[in-house]
């Protein structure tokens, strides 16, 4: 079966902040809500990052607000990296003063993009889903920011399952704010044909990566040939890096005129 080789990256970019120990997250607190702190200089670096793949999903990228100093970033990184496709999913605003968004890049034209706001105790968290392809044989790349609390990641585990449970060529990227044993994501594994990571890599602190709660999971159609975990600018998460076999005809849509 003819395949096409695609490299996919996955970034909690921290609005483009910069964390390089425990103790940045109160000296360092005014970076989240004030456009300082050489965030351009930061997304810099992710775009070129970014340029080496053909999709990308971001986390925790600012859609428009006074800490990115009203820069749509994932318009931003599009742009400077070279994607003619792009989109965001607005999740959560304080304000005019920060705002958070899942963000996509594609070098693939998308058939369609669809925005998902996910359950939870506190709104703001949401599936960024883009099919490419025909049909349900298509292509699907999802990507999610979970919450920290185990009980609203269940109801929102179980969301993302439903609307993957019936895709043979999928993807499912994201900031899952938990370790892989955990039994709440045990649903991806029961209600869909994704995989659990067999070799989970560290991502969280990225100054000292001791967790893994970033993930970048497949079904079993989908050959993954590579995974490595790679610095994001400053953020505090590392990115993940991956290169898949995707069967030609899971992007047939993609040669359409």
């Amino acid at each position: 079966m003819p395949t096409r080789r695609l490299r996919l990256l996955s970034a909690n970019i921290q609005a483009g902040a910069s964390t390089r120990g425990y103790r940045d997250y109160l000296t360092r607190s005014w970076s989240h809500i004030l456009p300082a702190g050489n965030k351009r200089n930061a997304l810099d670096q992710i775009a070129t990052l970014a340029r080496e793949h053909d999709i990308v999903g971001l986390q925790e990228a600012d859609p428009g607000s006074l800490r990115s100093g009203f820069t749509n970033q994932t318009h931003y990184l599009a742009e400077r990296a070279g994607f003619p496709y792009w989109s965001h999913q607005t999740n959560r605003r304080v304000g005019t003063v920060a705002s958070s968004a899942n963000g996509l890049l594609s070098r693939l034209p998308p058939v369609r993009v669809e925005d998902h706001p996910l359950p939870g105790r506190v709104k703001g968290r949401g599936l960024l889903l883009a099919r490419f392809g025909p049909g349900k044989a298509g292509l699907v790349v999802a990507i999610a920011h979970l919450s920290l609390g185990a009980q609203s990641r269940r109801l929102q585990l179980e969301c993302i399952a439903e609307r993957l449970a019936d895709a043979p060529h999928a993807v499912l990227m994201g900031d899952f704010n938990c370790e892989p044993t955990r039994p709440e994501l045990q649903v991806l594994f029961r209600k869909t044909l994704l995989q659990p990571p067999t070799r989970p890599l560290p991502t969280f602190p990225a100054w000292r990566p001791q967790r893994a709660i970033d993930y970048l999971l497949v079904t079993p159609a989908l050959h993954l040939h590579a995974l490595d975990a790679l610095p994001a600018a400053q953020s505090d998460h590392l990115a993940l890096s991956a290169t898949l076999d995707v069967p030609e005809h899971a992007l047939a849509a993609e040669r359409t005129p």
